[in-house]
């Protein structure tokens, strides 16, 4: 199993250094299609999807599509009109199949293109910030960073559990070494690359406590539907919000701290 990891981990390295160098339309599509694969997952964990496609779903999915492309066509002023369009799209679908559908999983399906769709499209605009070839990498540092050292931390020294209900395994002492760890990995990142120590710092260690947030809170999703993995396309990692849990939530925080700082 661990070798299985390893070997996946590094895949995954070597795709995220190649489309985010790449950036423009590469990781525009390569952020699109793990878009429309996480929210899939989600789908089936929360019951919008069955055994086959219905038109609730490809409606969910039509109107993540939608919203990506108001970001490539430079349009991002009007991402919020696009959210508000998948509303209509969805509940026209609610509307015109009733009663084949219950309001939850209406929803559950605007939450799933809010939570997967909309947060990883955080990676694509930091991506397109001025520094953003130096600032996108901080998303994957604190958030990857994070989980590594906290593991590390909590494996050594851990005593105090963090949320023994929710995830019995990770403690207050992880959880310090990760926000630490991160932060002293984004210091030395920028350092040796834009010239920002302390700035990259500050934005690793925040995004670090936002990871821990997200990381748990896939966590409690998955609990809640009494499901091991969201999916099994990452061998040994389970699915894709299994592997991008922190970076959901990191995304947007990363891209805000960028702008401001």
């Amino acid at each position: 199993m661990f070798k299985t990891r390893l070997i996946s981990g590094i895949l995954l390295v070597a795709v995220a250094l190649v489309t985010i160098i790449s950036g423009s339309y590469i990781l525009f599509c390569t952020l699109l299609g793990i878009s429309l694969i996480g929210m899939q997952e989600l789908y089936k964990a929360m019951g919008v999807r069955g055994e086959r496609f219905n038109s609730l779903e490809i409606a969910s999915y039509l109107s993540a599509v939608l919203y990506y492309l108001t970001l490539y066509l430079g349009f991002e002023e009007y991402g919020f009109m696009g959210l508000i369009l998948g509303l209509v799209i969805l509940m026209f679908v609610y509307v015109f199949c009733y009663p084949k559908y219950r309001a939850e999983q209406v929803m559950a399906a605007y939450f799933g293109m809010i939570y997967v769709a909309v947060m990883l499209s955080f990676i694509y605009l930091t991506r397109n910030l001025p520094d953003g070839h130096f600032a996108v990498w901080l998303i994957f540092i604190c958030s990857w960073g994070c989980d590594t050292c906290a593991y590390c931390v909590g494996m050594l020294i851990g005593r105090h559990k963090m949320a023994p209900v929710l995830s019995p395994k990770k403690s207050v002492e992880g959880a310090v070494g990760g926000v630490a760890g991160a932060a002293l990995l984004g210091a030395v990142f920028g350092a040796l690359t834009a010239g920002k120590a302390w700035e990259y710092a500050l934005i690793c260690a925040v995004g670090a406590l936002i990871s821990m947030v997200g990381d748990l809170a896939a966590s409690a999703i998955k609990r809640n539907r009494d499901i091991k993995d969201y999916g099994k396309l990452i061998p040994g990692h389970g699915g894709i919000l299994d592997r991008f849990d922190s970076v959901i939530f990191t995304a947007p925080i990363i891209y805000y701290l960028a702008r401001f700082l």
